[in-house]
């Protein structure tokens, strides 16, 4: 059995701390189960089983696609539910996205699932919408308050500048949630090495 791992963008320190600092006063609120801070971030392909056999080859791999890209500006910025607001299981913060920095994220997203791919590793089919998961509901929620509470957030500008391979180690962070490790981060624009 393989590794759970995903790639993502991890926002820096200061742009998730605006964004924590938003949440921690509304967080009594609710009883969702919210995202740990430094469990923010945006997936750009999700892995549920990486053979340890592949792993050199994904990183090779994941460094030459994010070399291929070139960094962008973006901001967290609005909200949303997944299915949707009416009964959603997922809160999420968006991010700032004309029309130039969406094609940027679905390029960078579509270049580390075709290098997982490629390196023989099975990534989920799901249609990329960058996003920031804020919090998981345990049962299907009507939440448009929420997410009107989210559009009127606008976080600190950042320049999206490399990726990262994340080891997720279910069960063994606090409270039984998962464990993230970073494994390897990847420069956008870089030499792939």
């Amino acid at each position: 059995m393989g590794q759970r791992m995903f790639v993502a963008l991890v926002p820096p320190e200061d742009v998730l701390g605006h964004l924590e600092e938003f949440l921690a006063v509304r967080r009594e609120a609710a009883t969702f189960r919210w995202s740990l801070p430094e469990h923010l971030h945006v997936t750009l392909a999700f892995m549920a089983s990486v053979p340890e056999r592949r792993l050199d080859d994904l990183v090779e791999r994941l460094g030459l696609a994010a070399a291929r890209r070139t960094p962008f500006a973006t901001r967290v910025a609005g909200g949303g539910a997944f299915p949707d607001v009416a009964r959603a299981r997922v809160l999420y913060a968006g991010l700032s996205l004309t029309e130039g920095v969406r094609k940027e994220f679905e390029r960078l997203a579509a270049g580390t699932r075709i290098a997982a791919s490629t390196a023989g590793t099975q990534t989920d089919g799901q249609r990329f919408h960058p996003h920031v998961t804020v919090a998981r509901l345990g049962r299907p929620t009507e939440v448009t308050r929420w997410v009107q509470l989210l559009d009127g957030y606008e976080g600190l500008p950042w320049q999206v500048d490399e990726v990262s391979l994340v080891a997720s180690h279910l069960g063994e962070g606090p409270r039984k949630r998962p464990r993230y490790e970073v494994v390897g981060t990847f420069p956008l624009g870089g030499d792939g090495s």
